[in-house]
């Protein structure tokens, strides 16, 4: 499934139950929030997103702990997931989704290209996953936002309805 389809399929869910999302992007830098905002209806749903290129703006803006960045990096499960809930939070949002990793075309901190990791939250609940994507830097970002879509459907349909 395309990530439109899977946009639509999404804003379709959670305006359905009411929920609303913000996003928390770097290595994706809108694209996440973009092809939620193409699906017609997403004002329902879509709150805000930051894009976070910057390890000072995922501390500063989003919350992440410097401590946290310093010690593991930026492309890492619990940074990923402490910008999906810093998204939330800035934005009053019941979900928060994010996107952070190495597109390329060189490693950076010492991760290879294509080390990707994708995070989803709500009120209590987590989910992030590591992925390892191969490709040029656009493939990667593409990919990204497509697993970061699937991991937000998975973590929606887990929640209680």
């Amino acid at each position: 499934m395309g990530a439109e389809v899977s946009a639509r399929t999404l804003v379709n869910t959670l305006t359905s139950r009411g929920l609303t999302l913000a996003t928390a992007e770097s290595l994706t830098a809108g694209l996440v929030a973009a092809t939620i905002a193409d699906v017609p209806g997403a004002s329902a749903t879509l709150q805000g997103g930051t894009i976070a290129y910057h390890s000072r703006v995922k501390h500063a803006v989003l919350g992440v702990e410097a401590e946290l960045l310093a010690e593991r990096g930026a492309v890492d499960e619990d940074v990923a997931l402490a910008m999906a809930d810093g998204a939330r939070r800035l934005y009053g949002a019941d979900l928060g989704v994010a996107t952070t990793g190495v597109a390329g075309p060189e490693p950076h901190e010492g991760k290879p290209v294509g080390t990707v990791v994708v995070a989803a939250t709500a009120d209590g609940a987590g989910q992030a996953r590591s992925l390892r994507l191969s490709g040029a830097r656009a493939e990667i970002r593409a990919a990204t936002v497509s697993a970061s879509l699937a991991l937000l459907s998975e973590l929606v349909d887990a929640l209680p309805r």
